[in-house]
């Protein structure tokens, strides 16, 4: 379903009608007054009402394989996902392998990524990843947190991206809009993505990981924004304590509602 029908969902689920006057049915109670059994809860009840409004969610950057995530993330560092994959095409046609990074000619490859931004510190990455991967993994991505976080260019979000992308490993991606999004729903007041993902794992199963990730991150970029989140049009209204910090008018709402296409054309 894409937004515009999440928000249709979001009126006939978080909107109740009261003396002819639309309004969402009451936030429920601040976190702190939760016990962590109904923090669980209700984390559990969002992640499925946000299946529900995207079941298409998925990574946004093109890629047919771990390399190719993996060069794809690290150019998304400060960079929209839309210029990425206007990039990676001809950075993918050129280097197919480990090897090829690591032999790369840095001049080359700095004019095929200087549209990403610094691409200075990019192409570095690229090249220390391909000796790094050629050095100690015979060329192939590994598909461990561990080996993965090792590697130049990787943190934890990269290596939950390749994780749970690539290789179907659940992993949670602790962006902007993640973290963003998880505080303001009540779940942790944290800010280090390190504890924010710990956080989150002790309330989303295991195996929603990955899918839990790519639901929030859209709706964090459709939605929930960082200045004006269209609480009004959200269809998870009803279970968010930070309801009402963006308008809560409907129509007014549905105008910050973001659909795929102006994401792509915006990105």
């Amino acid at each position: 379903m894409e937004p515009a029908g999440a928000i249709a969902a979001a009126r006939s689920v978080a909107l109740t009608t009261l003396h002819g006057v639309a309004k969402v049915a009451a936030p429920v109670r601040a976190a702190a007054q939760e016990s962590p059994l109904a923090l669980k809860r209700r984390a559990r009840r969002m992640n499925r009402e946000l299946a529900g409004m995207y079941p298409d969610a998925h990574c946004e950057l093109d890629f047919t394989n771990a390399l190719e995530l993996s060069v794809a993330t690290i150019l998304s560092a400060q960079c929209t996902d839309r210029r990425v994959n206007e990039v990676t095409p001809r950075v993918f046609a050129r280097y197919r392998t480990a090897e090829d990074y690591a032999g790369a000619s840095r001049a080359e490859l700095e004019e095929l990524v200087r549209p990403t931004g610094f691409y200075r510190n990019k192409t570095t990455s690229l090249i220390k990843l391909g000796q790094a991967l050629v050095e100690r993994f015979d060329g192939e991505v590994p598909r461990t947190l561990a080996e993965l976080v090792t590697l130049p260019g990787f943190g934890r979000k990269t290596a939950n991206v390749v994780l749970g992308n690539a290789f179907g490993v659940p992993g949670l991606t602790v962006d902007t809009h993640f973290g963003r999004l998880v505080r303001r729903w009540g779940w942790t007041p944290e800010t280090d993505p390190v504890k924010v993902e710990h956080a989150v794992a002790e309330l989303i199963e295991k195996p929603e990981w990955t899918d839990f990730s790519h639901r929030t991150i859209w709706h964090g970029r459709r939605v929930c924004h960082s200045r004006r989140p269209a609480c009004g049009a959200c269809g998870i209204a009803g279970l968010c304590p930070s309801y009402g910090i963006g308008p809560t008018d409907p129509d007014e709402a549905a105008r910050l509602v973001k659909s795929t296409e102006q994401m792509l054309a915006s990105r």
